[in-house]
């Protein structure tokens, strides 16, 4: 052995003991002859102490070491004197007295600082990640990770779940994402996809009789990168349960969920059972369907309010069978510049403009001189009333640009007041979801809004009876904070409503056979009613622990471009290699 103890472990009750460390140097200090070497491993720091006087070779030696060196230090363990004790360290107590040390490797000098690692630019600490996770935050995030995706295990076992690892090599599938796509040198012009989720392949092990699954999978997704969301790869826990109901599913993920926020942050779960809020309700009274409920503010529709109002924004939303919603903001006293700043939030939404009433003593307002008096007081009754400081946001036009624009706006005036309350975790069920939407790509079309694997409400007959974009899914989101952290449904088990539904979506019969006849194949041989969801592993560690980016979580993540610095990925493919899977590159010029 290298080492008898690690760098963390020795306290008081060691004194008089002989050990050996091994470790990086995290700091040396000479003071006046004495040398102070701080040894780091990933259990913590000691410190050791070179006195020329006891051991001068070993002294000799330390003078020569640097940061990031590797030594192995052998020594007896003293109590610190009184005034040298550091309570910010589990060994402050004690030190080790050196009498032999052996430099294993040397180190050049670090590209960055790594005890001001935060303040280094991202891409070079990414560049040289293996550094970069050397400093004990990382490293801490590491070891949660890792605590937590052993408790998920031990949970989902307590519950008689069964952990079967699916295909990473799969088909392609309409799942919402564009697919990573992998060439078969085999097949030549066929490919594989990356598994955008195991969705299919959980639904055929409910078939299979695996009445309750769940695996830590690894999902692929070819979409951009955004603060949390990382790029091209993420964790999620994937489950699926048979002979189940939506609140089944509720009852086994609420007290994970609730296990999980009290074991790994400081935050105060707000309400349990977690609140359910149907989509439409939550998009009309929140603007989002991942609303941050920490605080409140709800947006108020007062379309009927504002009826022949003489504003002719107003009006000509109503007049084109648009809506007109409120948004009050208690206490804002913003100031010109942040109404201009929610201004364009709002426009960035679809909207044209932002519309506001400003209370001070009396109403304030570039529209005020549009609207009747009577008129004024309707809206301000509408939004329960306003005191001095408060100010009325308005959104105008289509229903979903009007809902999403002042979500928008809701949003910022929760984090410019401070409202985000870090110890809290409101989380919430969102279901009802709309089984399709409008394709915004070929007008006319109707496309699945979520999981086309959904179940819709009223099965069969609902999607021979009513209308497409009136049809409601057996599907729900759980959300914490204002972030989606999974999403999940009720399956459709059953083969004619399949084909049914992915009808209305404009797919053949053959189409389906072609994408999925092994579940319809699978589905026509006793299928029990099944659901499931997913929670992402990366953006809940995230919201627990109050990341700046999901990409704190990972050990090796890609930058906000998509890109590995550290490996430089992606990179070109030699010409032999692209031969062997029958590619050929062509460039435009």
């Amino acid at each position: 052995m290298l080492r008898t103890h690690t760098c963390g472990e020795l306290t008081k009750n060691a004194i008089g003991k002989t050990v050996t460390l091994a470790g990086w140097v995290n700091a040396r200090r000479d003071h006046g002859g004495l040398i102070f070497i701080d040894i780091r491993d990933r259990y913590g720091i000691t410190q050791c102490t070179f006195d020329p006087q006891k051991n001068d070779a070993a002294w000799k030696i330390a003078e020569t070491a640097r940061d990031e060196y590797v030594l192995q230090i052998t020594g007896k363990i003293t109590a610190r004197p009184s005034e040298m004790v550091n309570k910010n360290l589990a060994t402050g107590e004690i030190e080790l007295v050196a009498e032999s040390i052996t430099i294993l490797t040397k180190s050049k000098t670090p590209p960055f600082d790594l005890h001001k690692g935060d303040e280094t630019n991202e891409n070079l600490r990414l560049k040289y990640r293996f550094l970069d996770l050397r400093r004990p935050e990382l490293q801490k995030m590491l070891a949660t990770r890792d605590e937590m995706m052993t408790r998920i295990r031990e949970y989902m076992h307590r519950h008689n779940f069964i952990e079967v690892q699916t295909p990473i090599l799969a088909n392609s599938s309409p799942e919402g994402a564009r697919d990573w796509l992998v060439p078969s040198r085999l097949y030549p012009g066929k490919f594989y996809a990356l598994p955008q989720a195991p969705q299919q392949f959980k639904q055929l092990l409910m078939v299979a009789g695996i009445d309750r699954y769940f695996q830590i999978a690894p999902c692929f997704r070819d979409e951009d990168p955004r603060m949390d969301r990382h790029y091209g790869e993420f964790y999620q826990l994937d489950m699926e349960m048979s002979f189940v109901d939506q609140e089944d599913v509720f009852a086994i993920m609420e007290p994970l969920m609730i296990e999980l926020t009290e074991t790994f942050s400081k935050k105060n779960v707000v309400a349990k059972p977690f609140p359910r809020i149907p989509w439409r309700q939550a998009m009309e009274c929140y603007g989002s369907d991942k609303p941050d409920l920490r605080f409140d503010f709800p947006i108020t529709p007062i379309t009927v309010v504002v009826k022949n109002s003489g504003f002719r924004v107003f009006d000509k939303a109503r007049d084109a069978g648009g809506v007109v919603h409120a948004l009050k903001i208690e206490g804002a006293r913003f100031s010109r510049a942040d109404i201009d700043t929610l201004t364009e939030l709002a426009k960035s939404k679809g909207a044209s403009g932002l519309a506001y009433i400003i209370m001070e003593d009396a109403p304030k307002s570039p529209i005020l001189k549009f609207l009747s008096q009577e008129m004024i007081t309707g809206i301000l009754t509408a939004v329960g009333g306003c005191k001095n400081g408060d100010i009325v946001f308005f959104g105008a036009g289509e229903w979903e640009m009007v809902c999403k624009s002042l979500g928008a706006v809701r949003d910022e005036c929760g984090r410019r007041l401070g409202l985000k309350d870090p110890l809290k975790a409101a989380w919430c069920w969102i279901t009802d979801f709309p089984m399709y939407q409008p394709s915004e790509l070929e007008p006319g079309k109707i496309d699945f809004a979520h999981n086309p694997f959904s179940m819709p409400q009223g099965g069969l007959e609902t999607l021979k009876t009513k209308p497409p974009i009136e049809i409601l899914a057996h599907q729900y989101d759980l959300v914490c904070n204002g972030f989606e952290i999974t999403s999940g449904a009720i399956r459709n088990h059953n083969p004619e409503t399949m084909y049914k539904a992915f009808e209305i979506a404009g797919y053949s019969r053959e189409e389906v056979n072609t994408k999925f006849g092994h579940m319809i194949r699978a589905f026509e041989y006793g299928a029990p009613p099944h659901g499931g969801n997913a929670p992402g592993i990366d953006r809940l560690l995230m919201v627990l622990l109050d990341a700046t980016s999901i990409r704190d979580i990972y050990a090796f993540p890609k930058d906000g471009q998509g890109r590995d610095v550290m490996l430089d990925a992606p990179s070109e493919i030699e010409e032999k290699q692209l031969k062997e899977l029958h590619i050929k590159i062509t460039t435009n010029n």
